[in-house]
């Protein structure tokens, strides 16, 4: 299904080489204030072309509001957002269209809808279709920024090379400083290396991004199978290239003991906080006051200018395919953002399901 959430709600439309790329927002609350200026703002910094480590590919991508804003403010109907694509070129998709691309969907699309699908870019399962994330999770955000509630996502790690810890105020200021919204400048030049070398080997490169929501009121969440995980993870990995995720201590935490992964409760000031935060913010899929954390694995980009062999889908012949076009040698700077509309998306989501039993307590 092309529709997630339950109190905001969103549909998304559109393909990689279609007219455009779109999204229907249902649920937001009336009276928000809807800044087209800062929808944008967000929009471009998904934006392909807007130097050497991304797709060459050149696309405005304005924001157009067709409906559910009247004088800057959500009117209560469902809100239509959309872009336009302009910069398309589908020659050379036509020339690959019967020979699956590794690492894309088009082998099990292909069977999937008898092969009708939209080979031109990946189509729907083009990460072009993330812009549509980007401007919901605009709006998502403005929702959130009422509430002191911050999403904030850095890339942690290029290949091997990681980022070193550092505070929320840095990260806040060094990733504004770098082409790979890193919040660690030093490891960000090293990154920005690696990433030109794989580009010049017609190779590409992954890395892993980590998010961190600050301000989260207690009890955020609802067990079992709407929780914080589960909601979030089903938005993360709606994202494509999405690999893997973990909270917290996540999969080193499975190396720990009880007594060394659990964060015990101490008293400060009167207020009940933990020494640790393992547990990401979560406990029991609810929001427990400490700051949300989690980290997100990005795979390399599968469109690569190397040689790879695959199939003739028609002819059933086996054959070797140089992927041409323009492509991103990293895919994980520009889904920083995205993955910050999408956890935006399903915070909001879960914050109205909140509000609404609140009422009744």
């Amino acid at each position: 299904m092309n529709t997630w959430g339950k109190n905001f709600k969103i549909t998304v439309f559109g393909e990689s080489h279609g007219r455009c790329v779109g999204v229907v927002i249902d649920g937001c609350p009336p009276g928000i204030e809807i800044d087209l200026v800062k929808i944008q703002k967000e929009v471009d910094k998904r934006k392909p072309g807007q130097n050497l480590l991304t797709s060459s590919r050149k696309e405005e991508d304005k924001v157009e509001i067709f409906s559910g804003v009247f004088n800057n403010r959500s009117t209560g109907a469902p809100i239509c957002l959309i872009v336009f694509n302009h910069d398309v070129d589908s020659a050379k998709y036509e020339k690959i269209k019967n020979l699956p691309r590794p690492g894309h969907a088009d082998f099990p699309a292909f069977f999937k809808y008898h092969g009708f699908n939209d080979y031109r870019g990946g189509g729907i399962f083009s990460g072009r279709l993330t812009l549509a994330f980007v401007m919901a999770g605009a709006i998502a955000q403005n929702i959130l920024e009422r509430e002191k509630i911050k999403v904030l996502a850095y890339t942690k790690q290029i290949g091997k090379i990681k980022a070193g810890e550092k505070s929320i105020k840095d990260i806040l200021k060094n990733r504004e400083e770098n082409l790979i919204n890193c919040g660690d400048l030093e490891a960000a030049r090293k990154m920005e290396k690696l990433i030109m070398k794989v580009k010049k080997e017609k190779d590409s490169v992954g890395g892993v991004i980590e998010c961190c929501i600050l301000n989260l009121p207690i009890g955020l969440g609802e067990p079992l199978f709407d929780n914080l995980e589960s909601k979030i993870a089903q938005g993360i990995f709606s994202i494509p290239a999405i690999k893997g995720i973990e909270f917290g201590s996540g999969f080193f935490g499975a190396t720990l003991k009880g007594s060394e992964n659990n964060d015990q409760f101490y008293l400060r000031k009167g207020r009940i906080v933990t020494k640790t935060n393992n547990a990401g913010g979560i406990l029991g899929g609810i929001s427990n006051g400490a700051p949300l954390v989690f980290r997100v694995a990005v795979k390399p980009t599968p469109s690569i200018g190397k040689p790879q062999h695959t199939v003739d889908l028609v002819k059933k012949k086996a054959r070797i395919l140089q992927i041409e076009g323009r492509h991103d040698p990293c895919i994980v700077p520009r889904a920083v953002p995205v993955v910050e509309a999408i956890t935006s998306l399903a915070i909001v989501d879960l914050w109205l399901e909140k509000k609404i039993k609140d009422i009744y307590a």
